[in-house]
């Protein structure tokens, strides 16, 4: 099957794509890297009367740019790009592990980090990811500019804070403090699916215990869902197993997931409970190291 009819335009310049993003509105919708939009084109389960390509705005390439304090990934940042990128692996290491599990190499050859968070699917790694982050993102109109936070950003199943008018063109991460390790687990029927749930984790040690925990889920409610009760049940902790294994309880049973073909509600809670020790297990064994 082919996408319904649409106007394609190639704007040169971010004030020429957010010109046609204030005369089109509802009716346009952004092209990064494609690999989410184009199959819900192709089968035909939405559609739109303009696509506007932004890839020959060609100062939003290359790399992440990292200062003393943080990571900015502009959005046209290829996923590949990013997985392969050792400054950022140093600064933020989440991001390649998630990344690896991405799909497949060719997907993230083309699909962007940026384009990734806009779609805002809730079985998405990168949205859980960043929200375990100090995240910001950067929004744009021919209205001007806004930072909106990622406790803002994600609204509901592929929907965000973003306007008809406005568009992301870049995400700002601030590196973590020292002492803190991170760690990312799915589970998918096949390599390559979206996962059936996963879990982020980012955990900050001080003096041998937990001073500071992010926890997020993946693939279990219409947004990334922040853990917090098993945040805070392990914040203060040494991060043993009987810890790591009450977090999982607690975790599973924070999370309301729907039953579909895929798997069960019940199942994805167990899921969070496994993912939850597993991401938790691993900050524990890198705390060690600290």
């Amino acid at each position: 099957m082919k996408p319904a009819p649409f106007v394609y335009h190639a704007p040169r310049s971010l004030e020429e794509a957010l010109s046609l993003l204030a005369d089109l509105g509802d009716d346009a919708k952004i092209l990064a890297g494609g690999q989410s939009l184009m199959p819900i084109l192709n089968f035909r389960l939405t559609r739109f009367d303009h696509l506007i390509d932004i890839n020959r705005i060609g100062d939003w390439y290359g790399a992440p740019r990292l200062d003393s304090s943080t990571v900015t990934i502009p959005t046209l940042v290829r996923q590949r790009t990013a997985e392969r990128d050792p400054a950022l692996a140093s600064a933020v290491p989440i991001f390649q592990q998630a990344l690896r599990q991405v799909a497949h190499p060719q997907i993230r050859n083309r699909g962007t980090i940026c384009g990734s968070l806009a779609h805002a699917d809730p079985a998405a790694e990168l949205p859980s990811v960043v929200s375990v982050l100090d995240s910001t993102f950067t929004v744009a109109s021919s209205r001007g500019k806004r930072t909106v936070d990622v406790a803002d950003f994600f609204q509901f199943h592929l929907t965000t804070a973003l306007e008809p008018d406005e568009m992301l063109t870049e995400v700002t991460v601030r590196k973590p403090p020292p002492g803190t390790v991170m760690a990312f687990h799915e589970f998918a029927t096949r390599k390559g699916d979206f996962a059936l749930a996963a879990v982020a984790a980012s955990v900050t040690f001080t003096d041998g215990k937990v001073s500071a925990c992010r926890l997020a889920a993946a693939g279990v409610a219409p947004t990334p869902q922040r853990l917090t009760a098993a945040e805070n049940l392990v914040t203060g902790s040494s991060l043993t197993s009987s810890a790591c294994s009450a977090a999982g309880e607690t975790a599973s049973g924070e999370v309301d997931p729907t039953s579909d073909i895929h798997a069960t509600a019940d199942h994805r809670r167990k899921l969070v409970d496994a993912l939850v020790q597993r991401a938790l297990g691993d900050a524990a064994r890198q705390g060690e190291d600290l």
